[in-house]
């Protein structure tokens, strides 16, 4: 039987990994309180040079979103798998901020303004190293 490939986040400081309940990692100002993701050194509101990370909720709602029919440029290709549309969106979380994320149905018919949606990570692709890339999707909540 081969061994599992490991899985490494597609980016560092992203989202807790590996984790059986992973979350985004954020930053909130220390001077105004304004909550950042992906994590910040510095405010984008005051300017502030001082901020803390933080996790943000796991769940959140979908606030927009749209199905992206071609494939994103080199690097962020599949795989070169056949490409398949994949849904995007913004998830507005409880600390104020919106995120923006693949979404893990491409079904029109499955998605609605305003429902819950929770985190997940996803295989996205094979690193050169033989590992794989994983990324964050919010999913609807059942």
């Amino acid at each position: 039987m081969a061994e599992a490939a490991p899985q490494v986040p597609i980016a560092p400081d992203l989202f807790t990994w590996p984790a059986d309940l992973p979350q985004l990692i954020a930053s909130r100002c220390t001077s105004c309180g304004e909550v950042a993701f992906p994590k910040l050194p510095s405010c984008p509101a005051c300017t502030g040079e001082s901020t803390e990370e933080i996790l943000l909720s796991r769940r959140g709602r979908l606030w927009t979103w749209t199905i992206q029919h071609f494939p994103p440029p080199h690097p962020y290709l599949d795989d070169g798998k056949e490409f398949e549309p994949f849904g995007v969106g913004y998830v507005e979380l409880p600390e104020g901020v919106r995120v923006e994320s693949r979404l893990s149905v491409n079904d029109p018919t499955a998605l609605e303004i305003g429902m819950e949606m929770e985190l997940a990570i996803e295989r996205f692709a094979a690193g050169d190293d033989g590992s794989d890339r994983m990324i964050f999707v919010f999913r609807p909540v059942d």
